[in-house]
């Protein structure tokens, strides 16, 4: 369904529109779901805009992970009995989106019950649980809420026990059973290391919204984090598996969790072939690149590392990067590409910890219920802390030619546009938050710097292939390192060899396919794929009354639909 068009504020708020009588419909349904969310999960709850659990946290204990199964499960049984009196086909399809999601969690829950020996990486878990409060958006009044969380996670208020003790606890009680499989050997390693970034991430965060009276809480919470630590050292790391390889079945239910619905070696064989050919775009576009710049070298690899040695440093990086937004702005403005706004859009460095958290740039959606004026965030990390004594370094996003495609598809057309115009334009919650997943956020991410690749000069348009070629290497490479057919090694050695990715990225890359993600990465190839067949369906169909604007605009008015979904809407909708 076509909503109608929004207007934006030039001085940066944002309108948002009145929600169409069949989106109202569809959001009282999903308050059903969005109460067992709360419960289960304030803290992702408020994160995405559910009022009133600024304070509250996370029930750690058996009982509670009993009563958030059943809370879901009472949510499916009165979702499904609403689909079958539901009347209106948009609404209908909602409601199917919803009960998917709430299938999928407890199938999630069965699974890691069954087979997996429970693990957490608390000092990581607590810094997300505080940061969604601590944060430049959050009113000052709301930012007090975090000391007040902090405590019931140092086991400081009434009624609460330590998040470390309970984590301890639950992995205690099942270490004896055999049959089940522990965190790998890596991924736990990598967790002791990083830990004390986080936790330092937590008291930067307290001080630099002068939150007074949490030096207590946080000393006792550095304590039981290092209490859980040793206890980790000493009985989880003998515990933990060498092969860093997940029980298929739950490899199988992550794929589809992101998004992914064909079957893996269908995946491998594509996107090998997209690798191979993308390879070839890459050395064409590297020798013109080398005859306009006079170089004597012409192999893809030595010019796109020749292009990354004129290196952005400090201060010189963000506003690098709002000029290469205003030029993609305007091209996209003179191309009609897509409606833009006329606000500026948020870029910051990452923190230490957040970097831990997420190695990668990443975008910060805005609060996506009951917003007003949040907006997402793209943020960029710069090196990867806790390897040891030294630290890894990027050079994939601070040289002029990675901005042009980084920007595109983090900021616009890319996510920055997605999650705003979801805000604005009134989308369902059913397709603003449970349809979420990798393919179809990703897939229009990448599909953002495809439509503005034949626009951005030479060397931009190099790294733009590039960037691709990662995305398909990234879909063979995950499924292979998980079915056993490539050692994380020879991963690494492709990326850095054939993708020309730093060690860093390399490294950040292996570990997201081996075990900090594993399935994710294959969502981008996935969705983009999906996408592009889509858009030549329609072409096809229409023939000269294909007008990319219109197309694009259609595409980002369907909030998050899933690929098969966004097809339907498409031929009922755009094409009439």
């Amino acid at each position: 369904m076509v909503v109608r068009a929004f207007a934006w504020f030039a001085a940066g708020a944002m309108v948002l529109a009145a929600a169409p009588a069949w989106v109202a419909k569809s959001n009282e349904h999903a308050k059903i779901l969005l109460e067992a969310t709360a419960k289960n999960s304030p803290e992702g709850a408020g994160n995405i805009g559910v009022d009133g659990l600024d304070e509250q946290i996370t029930d750690f204990t058996e009982a509670g992970r009993k009563a958030a199964r059943e809370r879901t499960a009472q949510a499916l049984t009165e979702l499904r009995h609403r689909l079958r009196t539901e009347s209106d086909p948009l609404v209908k399809q909602d409601l199917e989106i919803m009960i998917q999601a709430a299938d999928r969690d407890l199938r999630s829950r069965d699974l890691d019950e069954r087979l997996m020996l429970p693990y957490s990486f608390v000092a990581r878990q607590v810094f997300f649980g505080l940061r969604g409060l601590l944060d430049d958006q959050i009113k000052p009044e709301r930012r007090k809420a975090a000391l007040v969380r902090l405590r019931r996670y140092a086991g400081m208020e009434s009624g609460y026990e330590p998040v470390a003790r309970l984590a301890e606890q639950r992995t205690r009680v099942k270490l004896r059973d055999k049959a089940l499989t522990g965190p790998y050997r890596g991924e736990v390693e990598q967790d002791l290391a990083q830990s004390d970034s986080f936790l330092d991430g937590i008291g930067q965060l307290f001080a630099k919204y002068k939150i007074v009276g949490a030096d207590d809480a946080l000393q006792a919470l550095r304590g039981q984090v290092g209490k859980y630590n040793e206890f980790v050292r000493r009985e989880v790391l003998p515990r933990s598996r060498p092969d860093f390889r997940q029980p298929l079945a739950v490899y199988s239910l992550g794929l589809e969790e992101y998004g992914v619905d064909i079957p893996p070696a269908a995946l491998v064989r594509m996107a090998r072939a997209a690798f191979q050919d993308l390879q070839r775009q890459m050395q064409e576009a590297a020798g013109r690149l080398a005859k306009e710049k006079g170089w004597s070298f012409t192999d893809y690899r030595q010019v796109i590392r020749q292009l990354k040695r004129e290196q952005i440093v400090g201060e010189a990086i963000l506003p690098h990067y709002r000029e290469r937004l205003k030029q993609i702005e305007e091209i996209a403005r003179r191309q009609k590409l897509v409606s833009l706004p006329s606000r500026d859009a948020r870029i910051r460095i990452a923190t230490a910890a957040e970097t831990a958290a997420s190695p990668a740039p990443n975008m910060r959606p805005p609060r996506l219920i009951g917003n007003t004026g949040e907006m997402g965030e793209f943020v960029l990390p710069l090196n990867v802390p806790g390897e040891g004594k030294e630290s890894l370094h990027y050079d994939d996003f601070t040289f002029a030619a990675a901005s042009w495609t980084l920007a595109a598809h983090e900021l616009r057309p890319g996510h920055e546009m997605q999650f705003a115009k979801m805000v604005e334009r009134g989308v369902s919650n059913a397709r603003g938050i449970f349809a979420f997943n990798s393919t179809n956020v990703e897939g229009w991410g990448l599909y953002s710097e495809a439509i503005l690749l034949p626009h951005m000069p030479l060397e931009g348009q190099l790294v733009s292939l590039q960037m691709r070629a990662l995305r398909a290497a990234r879909a063979f490479l995950d499924p292979e390192l998980q079915m056993g057919k490539i050692t994380a090694e020879e991963a690494k050695r492709l990326l850095e060899e054939d993708v020309v990715q730093s060690k860093a990225m390399a490294k950040q890359e292996t570990d997201r396919y081996t075990f900090r993600a594993p399935g994710q990465a294959t969502s981008y190839f996935h969705g983009y794929v999906k996408l592009m067949d889509l858009r030549r369906e329609i072409e096809s169909k229409l023939g000269p009354k294909f007008v990319a604007l219109r197309f694009h605009d259609f595409v980002l008015d369907q909030g998050l639909l899933p690929p098969a979904l966004l097809r339907k809407a498409v031929l009922a909708e755009f094409v009439r």
